[in-house]
């Protein structure tokens, strides 16, 4: 006959991943004529489950460079854009308590695409974010009644004396028997 044992322990019992896309405009000062480049930098993130549903919320800045005056002189336009992104996450396992939630950015915000209109610039930035669910399960494990056997345990203070043993072997007729 076995018993079980339960062991309390952290867990993931909720994972998964989305990208999420956003496009947004920017007005310059001075109409562009090409865009350099764009960088998303600075990305901050942290996550929150409210109900049944996990809140997002961060930050990233964003540089764009451009050219203008027909490409004779350049400027760089700066902006911070802060998101609330809104996941619906099912638990894998319904008998766990103490959530925990870990984000992760499984692709830093970049930006895929960038277009200008006038006096404004268009771009769209893409992210990818990755959640776990984290809560206290209870394993049940199969326990064994035959318990581990004991191992002797050997007192030091019990031991013999190494002088004894030495005292012990010495034969009295030995240097007797081998002088010249």
């Amino acid at each position: 006959m076995s018993s079980y044992k339960e062991i309390v322990t952290k867990a993931v019992i909720g994972k998964g991943k989305k990208l999420f896309t956003t496009e947004n405009s920017v007005k310059v000062d001075h109409v562009p004529s090409t865009i350099l480049g764009c960088w998303v930098i600075n990305h901050n993130f942290r996550g929150e489950k409210v109900g049944e549903e996990i809140t997002i919320t961060g930050s990233y800045d964003v540089n764009i460079w451009y050219s203008y005056d027909r490409d004779t002189k350049t400027d760089v336009v700066k902006e911070t854009k802060h998101y609330q992104e809104v996941v619906h996450m099912r638990n894998r396992d319904d008998d766990t308590t103490g959530e925990e939630i870990i984000v992760r950015s499984l692709k830093q915000p970049t930006c895929s695409d960038v277009s200008i209109a006038g006096d404004e610039i268009h771009y769209t930035i893409e992210k990818e974010l990755g959640i776990e669910l984290v809560g206290d399960v209870k394993v049940k494990i199969e326990a064994n009644e035959e318990e581990d056997p004991w191992d002797e345990i050997v007192d030091e203070t019990n031991q013999v004396d190494s002088n004894d043993v030495i005292d012990s072997e010495l034969r009295d007729d030995f240097i007797e028997e081998n002088t010249i």
